[in-house]
C-alpha cells in the first residue's frame, strides 16, 4: 500500500489518523527533496571533475537506482509502473557507458540541473511555505478555541457572540488553509513523477548527441526513450484530468462541508473536551480527545491527541453509552455540554463539551439525545437536469433506436461520441425519446436530429440513470482486475463480473459494447479507437457512489475496463463463464530491458493518452452537463492490451489540424518538437493518406530499387547527420526500406539519408 489519499472531508475532522497521513506525505516530499539535492550535487561533479568522471558516474547511477517513487492509492497504471522503473533503467544505462569509459558530459546544466533545482525550489519550497502557514493556523485556531470554551457562560451575550464569531472566523481560516495544504501535498506527490524524470530523459538525449562511440547503444535506447516519453505524457495528462476533478471536489466540499463530513458507517466522530474529575482540592480538568461513536454498539472510543505537542497520540479508551442528556448552563458554567450515562460504570456520568452549537446538535442526534435534529448529513444525488431516465422498456428502445441511427447515418463521422451536441437540443431529444407518449420517432430516417445530438443524448441518458449501468455495487470489483494481472486474467475477471449484473443492465451493456466495437472498427475514418471510446464511456458506464479523492485516483482504471468490454464483447456477452476465479493479485510490471527491445520493438504498442490531440468543439451552446470525457482524448491503443503480445501493429495516429501526439523532451533538449502539420515519429501511418498509399505499395510486386520514388507530405528537420531535412513536395529517389523500423532510405539533392516513413507517400 502506498501513501494514503488525503480526503478533503478529513480537513474538517482533523483526526489523529489524518495527521499521520499528512506526516507520511511530508516525509515522502522531504525524501524527494534530499534526493534532488543529492542528484544536483552529483551532476555538478560530472561537469566540474572530468578526472573523477568514473566515480561520479557510479555515484549518480547508484542514486538513481536506489530511489523509488511512492504513489497514492493501492495500484499503479502501466505508465506509472514504467516511470517507477525508469530510474533503474537509467542507472543500468549509465553503468554501460562507464564500462566503455568514453562518456562526455555536456549541456547538463540546461537539460538536467536547472529543471530539477527549479522544481525543488519552486514546488517543494512552496509546500514548505504552505506547511508553515498550516501549522501557524493550527496553533491559532486551537488556542482561540480553548479560550472560547473556557469563557464563563454568565458573560454578557454580546461578548459571547463576539467571541463565537472570532473563533468561527479562525476556524474557517484554519480549515481553508488545511484544504489548500492537503491539495498542494497531493498535487506535488503526483507532479514529481514527471517533473523529476523528464529532465533526466532530456539529459540522456543530450548525451547521445556528443557520443559517436555510444551511437549503437543510443539507437537501442531510443525505443525505450520514446515509450517512456509517452508514459510521462500519459501520466501528465491523467494528472491534469485528476487535478481538475480534485479541485472541483474541493470546491463542493468548501461550499457545503457538512454534506461531506461523514463517509463511513461510523455514526459520528470528532473532537470532544472530556471532564476529568480529581480528588479535592484539585477540582477537575478538561482534556481534548478525538472521539468515535459507533451507533449500533453504542460504543464511544476516545483517544487523547494534542496538536501542539508534535501530534502525540495517547492511549485509547472505550466506553458503552447508556443514555445522553443535554447539560444546561445553570448546572455547569460551560456551554455545549452533554452528560453521558455509562453502562460499564454504573452510577458514573461522564461530562463532555462539544465545539459549537451545531456540533452539539450533531452529537445529540448521533447519540440518541432527546433534542430532535432536523438535518441529514448524507449526500443525496439529484437527477441530472430533471431528466427521469429509467432502465425500462422505453429506455431500451431508445438505446436500440440511437445505435441504429448512428450506425446508419454517422459511423464514419470524425470524433464520433467526442463531438458534442447543443445542450438544449440534446435534452429536448432525450426528453422526447423517454416519454412513452411520444417516443415513436425513428432516428435512422429522421432529419430533425443530427448524429452528434443523438450520440450526446445517448450518453446523457446513460449518465442520468438512477444507478450507473455497471452498478455501484460492482464498481470496486470491476476496477480491481484493471489494476493488475495478465491480460487473460483481466478478461476472465471482467467476464465473470458482467454476468453478475442485473439482466437488463447486461442486455443494454451488451448492445452498447457491440455497437462500440463497430465504431472502433471504423476508426480509420472516425478516429475513435478502442482507447478513445474507453475514455469517453469509462465515467459514463461506471462510477463510485461516494465522491472522494481516492475515487478520482481510480478514474484512470475505468477506461481499461471499458476497453476490455469492447475488444472482447463477443466472448464476454455470449455465455456465462464456467468458473470464476478469485481476483488476481496485481503483479509488479517492469519496463523492458534494452537488451530485449530489439526483439520486442515491433509488437510493443505505444499507447498515447493526450487530451489535446483531438479537441473537437462544434457545439453552439454550453453543454455543461457533459463530463470531462468531452475534453480529454484517450490513447490510440488499448491500455488493456499493452501487456499482451497479440497486438502486432503500432499505434495509429489521428490526422487533425492540431499538433501531433507526443512532445519534445524539454526546452533545453536537442529533440525535435513536431510542427502543427507533422505526424509523430514512430507512429503508425494507418490514418494518414500517405500511410494508406504506402500500405498499398507494399501489396504491389517489388519494383526495382532505383526506380522507387517518394514525395514528402510533411516537412521535417533532421536531428542527426544520417537524416534528411526536407519541405512539403520534395521528391526522393532510390527509396528503399531501412533496417530501422519506421524509416526509409532515399536520395535528395545528391545526398542519401534516412526519411521518416510516415512523412512521405510513394509515387
Amino acid at each position: 500500500m502506498g501513501l494514503h489519499p488525503l480526503e478533503f472531508s478529513e480537513c474538517y475532522l482533523d483526526s489523529p489518523s489524518f495527521r499521520e497521513k499528512i506526516k507520511a506525505h511530508e516525509a515522502e516530499l522531504d525524501k524527494t527533496n534530499r534526493f534532488i539535492k543529492e542528484l544536483y550535487k552529483d551532476g555538478k561533479n560530472l561537469i566540474n571533475a572530468t578526472k573523477q568522471l568514473g566515480m561520479a558516474q557510479r555515484k549518480f547511477a547508484q542514486c538513481l537506482g536506489e530511489f523509488q517513487f511512492e504513489y497514492i492509492g493501492d495500484a499503479k497504471t502501466d505508465d506509472e509502473k514504467c516511470i517507477d522503473e525508469s530510474l533503474q533503467e537509467f542507472s543500468s544505462f549509465l553503468k554501460n557507458l562507464e564500462d566503455q569509459r568514453e562518456l562526455m558530459m555536456r549541456n547538463i546544466t540546461e537539460t538536467l540541473m536547472k529543471p530539477l533545482e527549479k522544481f525543488r525550489k519552486e514546488q517543494l519550497g512552496a509546500v514548505r511555505a504552505e506547511r508553515k502557514r498550516y501549522e501557524k493556523e493550527t496553533e491559532k485556531y486551537y488556542s482561540s478555541l480553548e479560550k472560547l470554551l473556557n469563557m464563563s457562560a454568565k458573560k454578557k451575550e454580546p461578548q459571547l457572540q463576539e467571541a463565537d464569531i472570532q473563533v468561527e472566523t479562525m476556524r474557517h481560516q484554519f480549515q481553508g488553509e488545511s484544504l489548500d495544504y492537503v491539495c498542494k501535498l497531493q498535487e506535488i506527490q503526483e507532479r514529481k513523477k514527471f517533473e523529476c524524470v523528464e529532465p533526466m530523459l532530456a539529459f540522456f538525449q543530450t548525451v547521445f548527441t556528443f557520443y559517436h562511440q555510444g551511437y549503437e547503444l543510443a539507437k537501442d535506447f531510443d525505443h525505450y526513450k520514446r515509450a517512456l516519453q509517452i508514459n510521462i505524457q500519459n501520466t501528465r495528462s491523467r494528472f491534469e484530468g485528476a487535478r481538475s476533478e480534485v479541485y472541483e471536489l474541493m470546491k463542493r466540499i468548501r461550499e457545503a462541508p457538512q454534506e461531506y463530513r461523514q463517509t463511513s458507517p461510523i455514526s459520528c466522530e470528532g473532537y470532544l473536551y472530556v471532564q476529568e474529575k480529581r480528588p479535592p482540592p484539585f477540582g477537575s480538568s478538561w482534556v481534548k480527545r478525538y472521539c468515535t461513536f459507533v451507533k449500533e454498539q453504542k460504543i464511544l472510543h476516545m483517544v487523547t491527541f494534542d496538536h501542539r505537542s508534535g501530534g502525540k497520540i495517547g492511549e485509547k479508551e472505550s466506553i458503552t453509552l447508556k443514555s445522553c442528556l443535554r447539560k444546561t448552563t445553570d448546572m455547569l458554567d460551560r456551554r455545549f455540554c452533554l452528560d453521558l450515562d455509562i453502562t460499564d460504570r454504573p452510577g458514573t456520568v461522564l461530562t463532555v463539551q462539544t465545539l459549537s452549537e451545531d456540533d452539539h446538535k450533531f452529537w445529540m442526534q448521533a447519540m440518541g439525545g432527546k433534542e430532535p435534529i432536523g438535518h441529514y448529513l448524507g449526500r443525496t444525488l439529484s437527477k441530472e437536469r430533471g431528466i427521469d431516465a429509467q432502465l425500462d422498456e422505453v429506455g431500451l428502445n431508445f438505446v436500440k433506436n440511437s445505435i441504429s441511427a448512428i450506425e446508419t447515418r454517422g459511423i464514419n463521422d470524425q470524433g464520433l461520441y467526442r463531438v458534442v451536441g447543443v445542450s438544449s437540443k440534446v435534452q429536448k431529444l432525450l426528453s422526447l425519446m423517454i416519454d412513452e407518449k411520444s417516443n415513436e420517432v425513428d432516428l435512422s430516417t429522421s432529419e430533425d436530429w443530427d448524429v452528434k445530438t443523438i450520440t450526446s443524448a445517448l450518453k446523457l441518458y446513460l449518465r442520468s440513470l438512477p444507478e450507473p449501468l455497471m452498478t455501484y455495487g460492482l464498481y470496486k470489483e470491476f476496477i480491481s482486475p484493471a489494476k493488475g494481472g495478465s491480460p487473460e486474467s483481466r478478461i476472465q475477471a471482467v467476464h465473470c463480473l458482467v454476468h453478475k449484473l442485473p439482466e437488463r443492465n447486461r442486455l443494454v451493456l451488451g448492445l452498447l459494447m457491440k455497437h462500440l466495437a463497430n465504431v472502433a472498427a471504423h476508426s480509420k475514418q472516425n478516429l475513435m479507437t478502442v482507447a478513445n471510446l474507453g475514455v469517453v464511456f469509462g465515467p459514463t458506464l461506471m462510477r463510485p457512489q461516494e465522491e472522494t479523492v481516492a475515487a478520482i485516483m481510480d478514474l484512470k482504471f475505468q477506461n481499461i475496463v471499458v476497453e476490455i468490454l469492447i475488444e472482447h464483447h463477443e466472448k464476454i456477452f455470449a455465455d456465462a463463464p464456467e468458473s470464476c476465479p478469485l481476483s488476481p493479485a496485481a503483479p509488479v510490471f517492469s519496463a523492458p530491458t534494452r537488451q530485449s527491445k530489439k526483439l520486442g520493438r515491433q509488437n510493443r504498442p505505444l499507447a498515447v493518452y493526450n487530451p489535446q490531440a483531438l479537441d473537437i468543439q462544434n457545439a453552439v451552446g454550453d453543454y455543461s452537463s457533459l463530463t470531462t470525457e468531452e475534453t480529454s482524448m484517450g490513447s490510440n491503443e488499448s491500455v488493456s492490451s499493452q501487456s499482451s503480445s497479440a497486438s502486432a501493429s503500432e499505434t495509429p495516429i489521428e490526422k487533425t489540424d492540431h499538433p501531433p501526439l507526443g512532445s519534445s523532451l524539454s526546452s533545453g533538449s536537442n529533440s525535435r518538437s513536431p510542427t502543427v502539420s507533422e505526424p509523430a515519429l514512430g507512429a503508425s501511418r494507418d490514418n494518414h493518406p500517405a500511410a494508406s498509399t504506402a500500405a498499398s505499395e507494399k501489396e504491389k510486386p517489388e519494383e526495382g530499387v532505383t526506380s522507387r520514388k517518394a514525395k514528402a507530405v510533411y516537412p521535417c528537420e533532421a536531428e542527426h547527420d544520417s537524416e534528411l531535412s526536407f519541405q512539403v513536395g520534395a521528391i526522393f529517389n532510390a527509396v528503399t526500406q531501412s533496417r530501422e523500423p519506421g524509416w526509409l532510405e532515399g536520395e535528395l539533392e545528391g545526398k542519401r539519408g534516412l526519411i521518416p516513413e510516415n512523412y512521405v507517400e510513394m509515387l
